[in-house]
Parts: structure tokens; C-alpha cells; sequence
């Protein structure tokens, strides 16, 4: 990893060309999955100089992806629907009266507004006559409506964070460092996106269109979803159960007149 060419530049050749292939279609994902593995870089003890090169060629890449998007809008189509939405959310593009999507977004605000604090119950909440998406997009606000923000929000958002605590306990006590990584990875690309998703109801970001895990609707994203999951617990197998463990190899080799073992290699 302190080499940048040798060890940085064969991870982040992949990862751009995953990221490239979802960007026209998805750019909330791929820029998603930009995030966490830079995260999993810097967590993988990539230098600070490295991480600022990396840090300098996504920007470049986002400035380089913005010119291409306004001068050759063919090339990408969905790019005035992203400008669009980041604009509106930051208050530089003023918001036509009757926008679907300004209205999904007022409406979600209305029914949080009807949760308060106290939960109402199942079955009470009215945005789903109304509010667009009720089941996925916005089922955070239709859940605080239902649930109030205590038991509803904050209680969800609990359960999120000890997700999260739990894949990064299993990270940190995993005989391997592939798994390790492997674990807390996924485990901030849940995490990531189900705040995302949280911070688009309560107007906290712009929309992106991720889904809830292990709450929205939608049988892909369900799919990838216990997928993830099922890699963080087979990981933790290997924690709980030392008969997974696979035995260090020490090797040693001459240094003056001392013998210095070096770091342990598992096969």
C-alpha cells in the first residue's frame, strides 16, 4: 500500500470501471460505492498521501463528468435529472410550482409532521393514500407516521448503528485481515445507504432513489442485500468457531545476529 502504483492503482482500476458501468444508470450508487471504497482504503492503512491523490483524481473525475454531462448531454442522459436534483436541494435552481418531485418531498415532511413523538400504531398512517413510494423512496417518513420519531426514527436508526457496530466488532476480531475488511465493508455500504435513504425523507440530502435495506420493498435490492448479510455472518464464523481459524505461518529470516520473525502469513 505504500507503493502507489503497485498497490493503490490495481484496486482503483476496477473500481472505476464497476463504478463507470453503474454511473449512467445510477449515479447515487456508483458514487456510493466511490465513498465506501475509498473509506476501505484509507481503514486498509493507505497512506495520507496516497488518499489525497485519490481524493484529487475523484474530483477531477466529477468536474470531467460535469462538462461531459452539459456539453454532450446524449452521452448522459439522466445528468439533468442529478443537476437537477442537487440544484434544488441546494436552492440554486428555483422550484417550479406543481415539481413531482418537490411534492414527494413535501408530503413526506407532512406525514413525519403527523407521526410526533407518540406512536400512533399499524395501519393508522394516511400518507400511503398520498405520498408517492410510501413503500420504498419514503418508507422512513411513512414508518415515522405510524411509529412516531422516537420508536420510529430514532429507534430505526438504533438498529442501523448497531449494524454497523456489530460488522466492525466482527472486523476487528477476525483471524484474517480479507475478512475483516470484507466484513466492515459491507457493513458501511448498508449503513451508508440506509442513512442516505433517512436523510432524504427529513430533507437532510438530495434525492438519490436508494432503497431501505431490510426494509424498502423491492426483491433486487432484498437479494443483494441477504447476500451481504450472509458474507458478514459467515465471517463471524470464523470468529466464534477457532476451528475455522487458519493456523499462522511464522517465518523468520536473518537480521545481523538476530533472527526477526516476520509478520505472520495464514495458509
Amino acid at each position: 500500500m505504500h507503493d502507489f502504483r503497485a498497490g493503490v492503482i490495481p484496486i482503483l482500476v476496477p473500481v472505476g470501471v464497476i463504478c463507470g458501468l453503474i454511473l449512467p444508470a445510477d449515479f447515487s450508487t456508483a458514487a456510493l460505492l466511490g465513498m465506501v471504497c475509498i473509506g476501505m482504503l484509507f481503514i486498509g492503512g493507505v497512506p495520507w498521501r496516497h488518499m489525497a491523490r485519490i481524493l484529487g483524481i475523484g474530483i477531477l473525475g466529477l468536474v470531467l463528468l460535469y462538462g461531459v454531462g452539459k456539453a454532450l448531454p446524449e452521452v448522459l442522459p439522466r445528468f439533468s435529472t442529478w443537476a437537477g436534483r442537487l440544484e434544488r436541494f441546494t436552492g440554486v435552481d428555483k422550484v417550479a410550482e406543481g415539481d413531482a418531485l418537490e411534492y414527494q418531498i413535501e408530503l413526506a415532511q407532512v406525514a413525519i409532521n403527523r407521526g410526533g413523538l407518540i406512536p400512533k400504531g399499524p395501519g393508522t398512517g394516511a400518507s400511503r393514500n398520498f405520498l408517492p413510494h410510501p413503500y420504498s423512496d419514503m418508507i422512513y417518513a411513512f414508518i415515522i407516521e405510524e411509529w412516531g420519531a422516537v420508536i420510529g426514527g430514532l429507534g430505526l436508526v438504533l438498529a442501523y448503528l448497531i449494524l454497523l457496530y456489530r460488522t466492525i466488532r466482527t472486523a476487528t476480531r477476525c483471524p484474517r485481515h480479507f475478512g475483516g475488511l470484507l466484513s466492515m465493508g459491507l457493513g458501511f455500504m448498508l449503513v451508508f445507504q440506509a442513512m442516505m435513504n433517512m436523510a432524504v425523507a427529513v430533507r437532510l440530502f438530495p434525492t438519490t432513489g436508494q432503497p431501505l435495506p431490510m426494509v424498502s420493498y423491492g426483491g433486487t435490492s432484498m437479494i443483494f442485500t441477504c447476500l451481504a448479510i450472509g458474507m458478514i455472518l459467515a465471517v463471524s464464523r470464523s470468529v466464534t468457531d477457532p476451528e475455522n481459524w487458519e493456523k499462522p505461518i511464522h517465518k523468520t529470516r536473518p537480521e545481523g545476529n538476530r533472527i526477526v520473525r516476520e509478520p505472520e502469513v495464514y495458509g
